[in-house]
């Protein structure tokens, strides 16, 4: 086993001493184009985000929806790759050695670099951790345990079909965090309900030590106090990539993605103050 960063580990340690949830942001890599996403990854931290998942672009992402799936294929319009993708950690990197990065995506790309040479440069480059959600836990000796054993968490996800039985394991090498699906579906989905997701996850702590980030479908700020008000983190994705798209300019993009960042960060770190007491 080699050295670990931990990032992740710290910082939902200090969310959990601060008693609020954390705001995970997802935005693919190079969309609209590198210099612009880039410009967004170096400010996300100050604007809010807690925990940054940065999509690896891919030809053919089964499990997004339109938003993401057209924030990819911009990416990928304008040239980017693996490489492009890791030097924008290693740029992060130089001026923010605390905010987890999370590189979020398919196999496929991986698979093409080659899964050793991918996993030393991703924690040479200061990625903490994968979630890759084309390979189940039958897959784990793929690259799931070798991602643990080069030191990054292997991020699982849970969704409302996973049943008892299933549990145990996705959860039995998961590391870092565990990423709920709040709605069935792709991303983007239709906002789930606050109630029954607390439900499902209340049902999963029985499970699990891990922090549980909800996420699929929380798309306001309004969404995601409330989701804040029980989970360990609230993912936003769509909502992000959607604000690339709606821009006139790269710039504009930028400024969108941190402004929505900056207000979902708000909404999220209020929740429990404003939380309605139990009867």
């Amino acid at each position: 086993m080699t050295q670990r960063h931990d990032r992740i580990a710290r910082r939902f340690n200090e969310l959990k001493a601060a008693d609020r949830a954390g705001l995970v942001t997802f935005i693919s890599a190079g969309d609209p184009d590198y210099a612009t996403s880039l410009e967004t990854l170096l400010a996300l931290p100050e604007a809010g985000a807690d925990v940054i998942e940065l999509g690896m672009p891919f030809t053919d992402p089964m499990a997004d929806g339109p938003s993401i799936q057209a924030s990819t294929l911009r990416a990928l319009k304008g040239g980017q790759d693996m490489r492009k993708t890791l030097a924008m950690v290693r740029a992060l990197r130089e001026r923010d050695d605390a905010t987890p990065v999370v590189l979020m995506g398919y196999y496929n790309p991986i698979y093409c670099m080659g899964v050793e040479a991918f996993l030393t440069e991703a924690f040479d480059a200061g990625v903490d951790g994968l979630i890759v959600v084309d390979l189940p836990p039958e897959h784990d000796a793929e690259l799931c345990l070798p991602t643990r054993a080069h030191g990054l968490d292997f991020i699982r996800l849970a969704t409302p079909t996973t049943d008892a039985q299933r549990l145990p394991l996705v959860l039995e090498n998961t590391s870092g965090f565990l990423y709920y699906v709040s709605s069935t579906g792709v991303t983007g989905a239709a906002a789930p309900s606050a109630e029954r997701v607390a439900q499902e996850v209340e049902a999963i702590r029985a499970r699990t030590a891990l922090p549980i980030g909800v996420g699929f479908g929380i798309r306001t700020p309004e969404q995601a106090e409330r989701i804040a008000r029980f989970a360990d983190a609230v993912v936003v994705g769509s909502a992000l990539t959607d604000s690339v798209a709606r821009a006139e300019s790269p710039a504009e993009a930028s400024r969108s993605v941190l402004e929505l960042t900056r207000s979902l960060s708000a909404a999220v770190r209020r929740a429990r103050e404003t939380a309605p007491a139990e009867a």
